[in-house]
């Protein structure tokens, strides 16, 4: 996994650091969305706030993680596609969130459906959740 997680870094023009491969790390092993809170735990507390932080928004703007949004106005975040890159994010599906367990998934095989806009409208990102009880906690 360290060759993939270092090729990511390579191939979006970044360093390779401690605390971005971790937060990498993390990421891959994990079987969903992630908050900022749940990525501080992780990481046995190595890196302090701020590093986790900006390890997020400089992934983010590179297009390695989207964000997915929850009713509680948090945010959760997760790998993109291969297809994203920096500055243009191709995550056009589906989350799902487990009122249950709260797991919050990226569905990709389920498309966002097209939506059609007013003239003159013009959207820039489209976002879709799902809200309900997961297989484990059914």
């Amino acid at each position: 996994m360290d060759n993939l997680i270092d090729d990511m870094l390579k191939s979006n023009n970044l360093s390779i650091t401690g605390s971005r491969k971790k937060i990498l790390e993390i990421f891959f092993s994990s079987n969903g969305a992630l908050a900022h809170g749940d990525i501080e735990k992780r990481t046995s507390e190595k890196f302090d706030r701020v590093t986790v932080y900006r390890t997020l928004q400089t992934f983010l703007e590179k297009g390695i993680i989207h964000t997915i949004p929850t009713a509680d106005n948090a945010i959760r975040y997760a790998l993109c596609k291969d297809s994203c890159g920096e500055g243009h994010h191709h995550d056009n599906h589906v989350h799902f969130i487990c009122s249950g367990c709260n797991i919050t998934i990226c569905l990709e095989d389920v498309l966002i459906p097209s939506v059609r806009l007013p003239f003159g409208f013009v959207a820039e990102e489209q976002q879709m959740v799902v809200k309900g009880v997961c297989k484990d906690c059914k």
